[in-house]
């Protein structure tokens, strides 16, 4: 596999791996029955989003080995505010107005242009 291709890849895993770990702390928060920090610390939701996040620090920083950090990371933060947006969307009902569609295109159209 070229090592732009594969340092792409691990971008791209990573940041679906992001957007899951965000789902999930938001998940711990919907069900919580205790909204004290022990209550937070001990939910399954969490633990399993602090988990995808240790797994996320890795799949970056195998990235970072092939890609420039000013590329990969602003490529990284717009798949994950794409990826959060839809499926915040998607699995917990919240709204996504046309005005938010409008920002996440610019967003894109930034990242690309910067990435170029």
């Amino acid at each position: 596999m070229n090592l732009n291709l594969s340092g792409w890849a691990f971008v791209l895993i990573a940041a679906i791996n992001n957007s899951m770990g965000s789902l999930l702390l938001k998940k711990s928060r919907l069900v919580a029955t205790d909204s004290s920090l022990l209550g937070l610390l001990f939910s399954p939701w969490f633990i399993a989003g602090l988990a995808v996040y240790g797994i996320n620090v890795i799949l970056f920083a195998k990235a970072l080995e092939k890609l420039p950090v000013s590329t990969a990371y602003p490529v990284f933060a717009g798949i994950g505010f794409s990826l959060i947006a839809v499926a915040g969307g998607w699995f917990f009902g919240e709204r996504l107005a046309i005005n938010q569609w409008i920002g996440l295109g610019m967003i894109l159209a930034g990242i690309i242009i910067m990435s170029r």
